[in-house]
């Protein structure tokens, strides 16, 4: 009896696979096993599918079509287990769970990683170091090493105030704030992605209770998973005010940038799609992100701005409150033209386009009595500055200039006269 108590779990485990190897009741575990992996793999299939198609229990594109195999699996040969060991031990069923466990555990932490982290060597990094975590701590509980490594990293300890830490307290707090953090940054991330969604509330207002989101969910995951190793957040207040005085003196630009993206957005004075001009720079504001603001030209080109500059300089709002953008196009025609006959012609240049507004009406009037002719503008009304205005007046005077040589109306150029004198002899 002696000898069987100073067995370790994997000799117990081995010897009884040993013992069952070759039993009806080893058969039996195998069986089990094998017919919960075949329907696990049928279910689970017919599980991914439903959800697909009526995004039943979709908690992210992938997510359950991930874990639907080892989840369904893991069920089925668990409820199997129960009535089995009324009977007999189930050391094979036993080693079997575990593994799919640690199976399942692996796909929806890579899961949730694709989605928290950016895709890059880092995404990859994490991935592996997940998979050999989480393989290697099965390996450590089956042979029976867990509990020594527990206590060889307890041992090694440092004491702050009354706080005492160890090795083991330090790489639980670690792990549990990255788990915590992952999973708070994935539930907001598919929160924010339903936030956005909703047509009901402006883009701006859905940007902003996004980004709080964001920093709740960050928050929240330290204020639980601290706590949970044992870690007494009283003793975090020194470090706190080390941040606080880090980040008004090191950091301050990025605090100003950070609380002017929120300013911005609440105050909505910019907001998502409006063309602006700031700093010389006329175009579309495509994302207000948590340090700056991408304004995208007309001509495509993207600048990154910092948010303190929208709060700090003159920014023109083209569309703040009415998108509609009052659009001039300047016409020279010669002295003898008929007035009322060229504005004709400019009007409905303009109208022919879909994009030109019928209310206000477009117009036309005499600018300047230029050298060379009349110089007249046509204006006119657009709803989408964002599409850009170089196209449409070229649309339009290409028109006019068609209509203008149809009615014989001069388009005059510069004229100058030349004086030859004949030099002296």
């Amino acid at each position: 009896m002696a000898a069987a108590t100073a067995l370790t779990p994997l000799e117990r485990t081995l010897e009884a696979f040993a013992a069952q190897a070759s039993t009806t009741h080893g058969l039996v575990q195998v069986g089990i096993i094998a017919a919960g992996l075949a329907l696990g793999w049928f279910v689970g299939g017919a599980l991914k599918r439903r959800v697909s198609a009526n995004n039943v229990w979709a908690f992210g594109e992938g997510g359950f079509a991930r874990v639907a195999f080892p989840l369904v699996a893991l069920a089925l040969i668990w409820g199997a287990r129960l009535p089995a060991r009324k009977f007999f031990s189930t050391p094979i069923i036993d080693t079997a769970l575990w593994l799919l466990a640690a199976f399942a555990v692996i796909r929806f932490a890579v899961y949730v990683l694709r989605h928290v982290l950016p895709q890059g060597a880092l995404l990859r990094g994490s991935e592996r170091t997940v998979a050999i975590a989480i393989w290697a701590g099965l390996a450590l509980h089956v042979t029976g090493l867990l509990p020594e490594l527990w206590e060889a990293l307890d041992a090694i300890a440092f004491s702050v105030g009354k706080q005492r830490i160890s090795l083991l307290l330090v790489l639980q707090a670690l792990a549990s704030v990255a788990v915590t953090l992952a999973i708070a940054l994935w539930v907001s991330r598919l929160v924010e992605a339903r936030i956005l969604a909703t047509e009901r509330l402006e883009m701006s207002t859905r940007v902003v209770i996004a980004k709080l989101l964001h920093a709740f969910a960050f928050l929240l995951a330290i204020l639980i998973a601290l706590p949970a190793v044992g870690i007494d957040l009283t003793a975090l207040s020194v470090f706190g005010g080390a941040l606080g005085v880090g980040i008004g003196v090191g950091l301050q630009k990025i605090a100003a940038n950070y609380l002017s993206g929120f300013v911005i957005l609440l105050e909505r004075s910019v907001r998502i799609g409006d063309l602006v001009t700031i700093d010389g720079r006329t175009g579309v504001v495509k994302t207000i992100a948590t340090r700056f603001t991408v304004v995208r030209s007309l001509d495509g080109t993207e600048s990154i701005l910092p948010n303190e500059t929208l709060v700090t300089q003159a920014v023109i709002n083209h569309s703040l409150t009415d998108p509609r953008v009052l659009v001039k196009v300047p016409v020279t025609v010669g002295y003898d033209s008929d007035l009322d006959r060229v504005f004709a012609i400019l009007v409905q240049a303009a109208q022919s386009d879909s994009r030109v507004l019928a209310d206000p009406a477009p117009a036309a009037w005499i600018a300047r009595l230029g050298d060379n002719g009349i110089e007249v503008e046509l204006g006119f009304w657009i709803a989408d500055p964002d599409q850009g205005q170089a196209g449409l007046r070229g649309a339009v005077l290409r028109q006019a200039l068609e209509a203008f040589r149809a009615a014989a109306i001069e388009i005059p150029f510069p004229k100058r006269d030349v004086t030859l004198v004949k030099a002296a002899e």
